[in-house]
């Protein structure tokens, strides 16, 4: 059906972005269109094949279908599509073919690309990725790399300790790292050489070695400005080398960050490690939601925001172990506590459950578990105390299950492994997420690395992780719309948690374990299985694209909730977003369909 100028221009001022541009601009863009009619079946392009522009339908219904045919979208009046591969690559990334009569207005590539370059809003409309929300520049999201001193100044170990503090008086610093080789083997601070040397009237050839804090504690150049901050508020410490590939590369004290202003969360973080009960505790994590809507209108990024609240957990659970061993008296044997679900993956929001576990040295007795059971109920109801409320399915460490020798877990890990049923596939998923937070780190090294390689040989494992992991689907509706929660208390909303974000941390745990990875957070799993090659570069790109919007969106409903009264939640009205908005996040679960539909077929990389 031949349309008209006039025609078009109307249709086109429907549609948004073209409904923002000038004039003028819209004229232009009528007189380089193109008007397709296609018949009902008719293919409109073909995956991989060379894309003639981007297409906006005039009238018409069509389907969108992946690599393997599954239909990823159904598409109606004024809905566009074509620019996710056109823009990547100028090749189709679907399939497309006309499910009714259809007729299509075709932009050429050459318009997309003059109308993205000069126009803001046509810009902002195709850039699929986080926009702007690039976060300020403060202390708590700066890279260390930014930070430190560079080139800190150091001394051998037999350097007499007067030596040492004439050389921290002659450079106006208050510390030196004690090296050998290059290798750091402590710090000596101004403080040591008082409260050491001086007051305990050390002989005058004392060597540094005699009073320096060995094998101190180091952080890495791309570590941010609040790991710094944490560190130093829960440790006590003042000075924190920087270390790359075991070598030296610097130093962060309390006077670089000086001229940075500190942020929210460190504070809380140190209130907590100073805290003498649960209920001190709790009154510091009362002021998470807060600390949310601040980081959240300060533009920060999600992962940011998700680390920043979970590092707040962390001392939390940290300091009820430390207050329980003081209460209860020394652990009979080594142990560690481990987090798993958010908390594991360092992607806790505004509402968050405990997902605990106790491992215990091989040497336990069962006199010995007692003291654990203590032990797991102090903190667990410590954790409850401060807002990490109970966990409803009791994957936690006071359930008897879950506080066991090494062996023990060993032997559940091979047990899942070699008989994949439901329940174990369920554990297997929770229990893949685990991330020491306080005890005897080596107690999981072995067995991390041991479980990983048995999962990923394991060819039945994996699939059944699979099929397990395609249980949560995005919320997808016809003709562009959503899925929507039909009944009860959620009506009319989409559950951004199990909807949007588990598909994607449960995509990333897969490629974990098929390239036997050790990262928790599904961000880190997703660039590390990029690197390992388990994923192409193409298919991270779109689902870290396709997460991090559906993330930050997440935590801008939990924000806007909290700032006017309410508790956070995960469910989100649409009705709640713009158009704008919709096309963005529905676009994000096609990447994400598509990626699950690779992933059930077979291919774990996706190009």
């Amino acid at each position: 059906m031949p349309l008209s100028h006039d025609e078009i221009t109307r249709f086109l001022k429907s549609v948004h972005p073209y409904d923002a541009l000038p004039q003028d601009a819209l004229d232009e863009l009528v007189q380089q269109i193109e008007v397709r009619e296609v018949d009902a079946d008719g293919s409109i392009y073909q995956l991989g094949k060379a894309l003639p522009g981007v297409f906006v339908i005039y009238e018409g219904q069509v389907e969108i279908t992946d690599e393997n045919g599954a239909v990823v979208s159904h598409l109606g009046l004024r809905n566009s599509f074509g620019e996710r591969g056109l823009l990547k690559d100028g090749k189709a990334a679907t399939h497309a073919r006309a499910h009714t009569p259809s007729v299509l207005i075709v932009l050429p590539p050459d318009l997309v690309k003059n109308l993205i370059d000069g126009h803001d809003v046509v810009s902002k409309f195709f850039d699929r990725t986080r926009g702007g929300r690039s976060g300020p520049q403060s202390l708590a999201t700066s890279a260390i790399d930014i930070l430190m001193a560079r080139d800190p100044a150091t001394c051998p170990p037999d350097t007499p300790v007067q030596d040492a503090a004439q050389i921290m008086r002659d450079r106006h610093i208050s510390s030196l790292c004690v090296t050998e080789d290059e290798k750091l083997l402590g710090i000596a601070t101004l403080r040591d050489i008082s409260g050491k040397f001086v007051a305990e009237s050390m002989p005058a050839d004392t060597a540094v070695s005699a009073i320096m804090t060995t094998n101190p504690i180091t952080l890495s150049p791309t570590d941010i400005g609040s790991d710094v901050l944490h560190v130093m508020m829960e440790r006590g410490i003042g000075h924190i080398p920087i270390s790359e590939a075991g070598r030296l590369v610097g130093i962060v004290t309390q006077t670089d960050l000086t001229r940075y202003q500190a942020v929210n969360s460190a504070e809380l973080v140190g209130r907590i490690a100073r805290a003498n009960t649960a209920d001190e505790m709790a009154t510091v994590t009362a002021e998470i939601p807060q600390l949310l809507v601040q980081l959240v209108a300060g533009g920060n990024r999600h992962e940011i925001v998700t680390r920043l609240i979970t590092d707040i957990a962390d001392t939390a659970t940290r300091r009820l172990l430390a207050l329980a061993e003081a209460e209860l008296g020394a652990p009979p044997v080594p142990y560690l506590w481990l987090a798993c679900g958010s908390q594991g993956r360092q992607e806790q929001t505004g509402v968050s459950d405990q997902d605990n576990c106790l491992m215990l040295d091989d040497s336990v007795t069962e006199n010995d578990m007692a003291y654990f059971a203590e032990l797991a109920k102090f903190v667990s109801d410590g954790l409850d105390t401060c807002g990490y409320f109970y966990c409803p399915g009791d994957m936690m460490a006071t359930n008897p299950r879950w506080c066991q020798p090494v062996r023990v877990w060993r032997d559940y890990f091979k047990g899942w492994i070699d008989r994949p049923n439901p329940e174990a596939q369920m554990l297997a998923s929770v229990m893949f997420d685990l991330r020491p937070i306080g005890g005897n780190f080596d107690l999981f090294t072995d067995l991390q690395s041991e479980t990983l390689a048995n999962a990923s040989a394991n060819s039945i494992f994996v699939a059944h992780m699979i099929s397990n992991s395609l249980k949560h689907t995005p919320p997808l509706g016809l003709l562009r719309g959503f899925a929507t929660i039909r009944s009860g208390e959620h009506r009319n909303t989409l559950d951004l948690k199990h909807n949007g974000v588990v598909p994607v941390v449960d995509l990333a745990r897969i490629y974990s374990l098929q390239g036997q990875l050790t990262e928790a957070n599904t961000r880190a799993r997703l660039s590390a299985a990029e690197a390992a090659g388990v994923l192409s570069a193409t298919g991270a790109r779109d689902l870290l694209d396709a997460y991090d919007l559906i993330a930050e969106t997440r935590l801008e409903h939990q924000a806007r909730l909290v700032k006017v009264g309410d508790a956070p939640d995960n469910y989100l009205p649409p009705a709640d977003l713009s158009d704008f908005e919709r096309s963005h996040l529905r676009n994000a679960f096609v990447v994400i369909k598509t990626m699950q539909s690779a992933v059930g077929h077979g291919k774990g990389m996706l190009g």
